[in-house]
């Protein structure tokens, strides 16, 4: 690794992770005159030399580090929840930029689950706004559901897939109403990117630039602005002074061991490094973890239920075609009080290639596919559809990252992730499959499969005004370390039932203008 700029110097901001919440304030902190490194485990990769239309090779996009996962319902690591590398999961999102709802920020008050968040959605308003403004988000011009009806800044994607034909198709013969989704995909060039021309290849990185990620667009400006970014960088430590501040960082560079100080640290890892991150840096001053006071780092982790429902058509439906969510719908967002369950959750259609075809037909409810049966239907994935589900999961002490015994190849203790559904949640689940069926039968389907699935991680260091009951301020600085942030997924309160990118990202601008702000007020750079 060639030398940085702030080798033996003390920075502004040292921030761990480069994905949808670190690229950001990067660029931010970066931009306002703060010095700011970051550090990320994975790879820099060249989008044009580094990506390729190959699900398989494409995997390394995602985490591969061995995690152990426990519960009764054990979640798949990997590509399927976690980045490694300059952009992180947004280099392989499908780049659905969906907001939250008021109703996402009330469990509590509205049903009597769960917590509130320390924030309403009138708070985080003005960021996504910003947000989808600044990489032009591509929308309809009226959206059905939750606060924001639209129009969003670039006109939506047409033609849409014969995926999402067929998904709209079969909610209006059903009375259900369905939209063109919000993506962060370009429907006409901008800053030089060029609009989509449907590849399709939105999970194993985006050759064109078509599709947003911050390693296209936040990173090349914080770099702009003088942030030095550090690829192939293992954090392994939060180091703390004597007076109960974190002073910086310590890192692992082809095998050697490296420190950055800094005035502020901002931990943006994601739902399992964080507080893996935090609980590893535990020390004689805390003995339980950096930032647990509560006893709640890496407790309360939540995914949303992503199960697939296949059905096979007469005619071709082609999952291959298009970006790979196109159309969606919400009519079951919300608590209904005639179902036996609370919360809600969103449909979307959704695409396949082959490779992940094969893999989730494998895994089908009712036991393994495999023979004759799976050999014949991978003939016939060009006649297949799909729709899948984003169902809202409600936060469980019980679901939690903890250090397992084992050990990594740096000497820590391996993150260990135990994860079971409630009752409600499979209620939930239950009722999505139904509908998912109903849609696929009412467009010409006949159903053969029922995949379950998770996806987006959130949690583990709630947010909230309490010191007792959460580990942030609603800005993401921990209750018991003034000048350590903590800013991702993982300071959720609850899951919300729609995709959580947006919202990460518009949580991540609010804790740069906190911090900006707080900096000015102290007329020193980057103090707290």
């Amino acid at each position: 690794m060639k030398k940085w700029k702030y080798a033996n110097e003390e920075v502004d901001v040292v921030i761990v992770g480069a994905g949808a919440a670190g690229g950001v304030l990067a660029k931010e902190l970066s931009e306002a005159g703060m010095s700011v490194v970051v550090l990320d485990a994975g790879p820099f990769r060249d989008p044009q030399k580094d990506f390729a239309s190959d699900e398989l090779a494409m995997k390394n996009l995602g985490w591969q580090d061995t995690r152990i996962v426990d519960g009764s319902d054990p979640l798949t690591m990997g590509h399927n929840n976690s980045g490694r590398g300059i952009g992180g999961g947004t280099v392989h999102f499908t780049a659905v930029f969906l907001r939250f709802h008021e109703a996402d920020f009330k469990a509590k008050t509205i049903d009597g689950v769960a917590d509130d968040w320390p924030i309403e959605y009138a708070d985080l308003e003005p960021y996504y706004a910003r947000n989808e403004k600044e990489i032009a988000v591509s929308g309809p011009k009226h959206f059905p559901w939750g606060n924001y009806r639209g129009p969003y800044p670039y006109p939506e994607r047409e033609p849409l897939s014969p995926n999402a034909y067929m998904f709209m198709n079969g909610c209006e013969k059903l009375g259900i109403r369905s939209s063109v989704a919000p993506l962060a995909i370009l429907s006409a060039p901008f800053e030089g990117r060029p609009p989509c021309i449907n590849r399709g290849f939105c999970n194993q990185g985006c050759m064109p630039d078509a599709k947003f990620s911050t390693l296209i667009a936040h990173i090349p400006k914080a770099i702009k602005a003088g942030a030095d970014v550090l690829a192939d960088c293992m954090v392994t430590e939060v180091l703390m002074g004597k007076d109960g501040r974190a002073k910086g960082v310590a890192f692992v560079h082809d095998g050697r061991m490296y420190e950055q100080k800094a005035k502020i640290v901002i931990v943006s890892a994601f739902v399992v490094e964080t507080p893996r991150l935090l609980l590893n840096s535990a020390n004689s001053q805390f003995p339980d973890g950096l930032a647990n006071s509560s006893g709640l780092v890496g407790k309360s982790i939540m995914v949303h239920s992503s199960q697939d429902v296949y059905a096979k058509f007469n005619d071709e439906i082609r999952l291959y075609k298009g970006t790979p969510v196109l159309a969606t719908m919400q009519d079951f967002y919300r608590t209904d009080p005639s179902n036996d369950f609370v919360r809600g959750y969103t449909l979307h259609s959704h695409g396949a290639r082959p490779v992940e075809f094969a893999n989730g037909i494998s895994k089908a409810k009712g036991g393994p596919v495999w023979g004759e049966r799976f050999r014949e239907t991978l003939l016939n994935y060009n006649y297949y559809g799909r729709v899948t589900l984003v169902g809202e999961v409600l936060p469980n002490l019980a679901n939690r990252v903890t250090l397992a015994d084992e050990k990594d190849e740096y000497g820590l203790p391996r993150a260990k992730v135990t994860f079971s559904y409630s009752d409600n949640d499979r209620k939930l689940i239950d009722h999505a499959v139904s509908n998912m069926i109903a849609i696929l039968e009412a467009a010409g389907g006949k159903v053969e499969y029922v995949i379950p699935d998770t996806a987006h991680m959130m949690g583990g260091c709630r947010m909230g005004n309490d010191p007792a009951s959460s580990v942030v301020n609603s800005y993401g600085q921990t209750h018991d370390i003034p000048n350590l942030f903590i800013c991702d997924a993982s300071i959720f309160v609850t899951s919300g039932a729609g995709n959580p990118t947006n919202t990460v990202m518009s949580l991540a601008l609010r804790t740069a203008d906190y911090i900006k702000e707080k900096a000015k007020m102290l007329e020193l750079s980057g103090s707290v």
